[in-house]
């Protein structure tokens, strides 16, 4: 069955037809062409497909496209602004947490979404924040303290 909806991603409306069974993350990609999602699993399990829902993160390989209509959807291309990276963006290179990048949208949004609502987390904090975010290259480290220091900054959450 088709259904047309409109998607509100970064704060524009998308109108869209899509299959009852098309995941959130399979329209972001392959419909709008909006490949900073990725996927990896397919089921949950690594977050490299994590966008913000309302500013919560969720695995949008596990959100039917059909139950995102009517809410908030942020994913990595809402961060940069006019060509200016956002500051956890800049963080990351500054700390070299980036290696392969393919987690790297996800971690970045699982981050933005903490602290937007604790803007000075503790390390504990930032580690039980991205504990749905797997990473295969970093060992973590460099993208704790990434987040750390944007925690340290003022006003960064938005």
């Amino acid at each position: 069955m088709l259904h047309e909806i409109t998607l509100n991603i970064n704060g524009e409306p998308y109108p869209v037809i899509v299959k009852s069974h098309y995941t959130l993350a399979r329209v972001l990609r392959e419909q709008l062409g909006l490949t900073g999602t990725k996927i990896g699993c397919e089921n949950g399990e690594c977050g490299a497909c994590t966008v913000l829902l309302d500013g919560a993160p969720v695995n949008s390989c596990l959100v039917l496209a059909v139950e995102a209509e009517g809410h908030e959807i942020e994913t990595v291309e809402s961060l940069s602004r006019g060509g200016d990276l956002h500051p956890l963006q800049k963080a990351f290179i500054e700390h070299n947490a980036i290696q392969c990048g393919f987690c790297t949208p996800g971690m970045l949004m699982s981050s933005k979404a903490l602290l937007a609502r604790n803007p000075h987390p503790t390390e504990e904090e930032v580690r039980e924040a991205l504990v749905g975010n797997l990473c295969r290259c970093t060992g973590y480290v460099r993208i704790v303290e990434a987040v750390l220091e944007v925690g340290r900054k003022a006003g960064v959450g938005s």
